[in-house]
């Protein structure tokens, strides 16, 4: 399939999972199509970026170790998704690397994550934080600098001054989760 086919076949996909989950499985068992997924993905300004956002949010939710050879491009490029339907599934995806990275079990993103990904990670997440985002990227936010705070010492001062000036402000999702994820910190 090329990219310009691929392309089409993500004007099919929508918001129901059967769709996501079928693409995302036609990526993983075609693994030479995530290059061009991404690229479609990072041409942000295109509408059709969003659905290759949500087919490789499900495709990492399927088989996160598919990412790996692709962490580079990845990481370079999450910072210029803007749309919000786009947003979103980056932010899980971040979720998902930096849980697998601190994760008590084995696996392959805790080598695969370098330094330079993990701070592309950190830069992106903390935009989310402090720009007019919706709750749900800045809950995976949250979790992925909690957790990236593990390693770095001077990233839970800074999220704890973002949660507790942002709290007042904020839903109530994201109070419940900024009372979770501060009280971890100052524990």
């Amino acid at each position: 399939m090329t990219k310009a086919e691929l392309y089409k076949e993500l004007n099919y996909v929508n918001h129901s999972r059967d769709k996501r989950l079928k693409y995302a499985k036609l990526i993983i068992d075609n693994p030479e199509l995530i290059t061009p997924l991404l690229e479609i993905l990072f041409d942000v300004d295109d509408k059709i970026s969003c659905r290759a956002a949500w087919v490789l949010e499900f495709m990492c939710g399927e088989n996160l170790d598919a990412i790996i050879p692709h962490l580079d491009m990845f990481t370079n490029n999450i910072s210029k998704v803007h749309l919000d339907p786009a947003v979103r599934p980056i932010a899980k995806i971040c979720e998902y690397l930096t849980k697998a990275h601190y994760s008590k079990t084995d696996n392959a993103l805790k080598t695969a994550l370098s330094e330079i990904h993990k701070e592309k990670i950190v830069e992106a997440c903390f935009d989310w934080m402090i720009n007019d985002e919706k709750i749900a990227p800045k809950a995976y936010s949250m979790n992925s600098l909690y957790l990236l705070g593990t390693e770095y010492d001077w990233i839970h001062p800074e999220l704890s001054i973002i949660l507790e000036r942002d709290y007042e402000m904020q839903s109530s999702g994201f109070k419940a989760r900024a009372k979770h994820i501060l009280k971890k910190i100052k524990k």
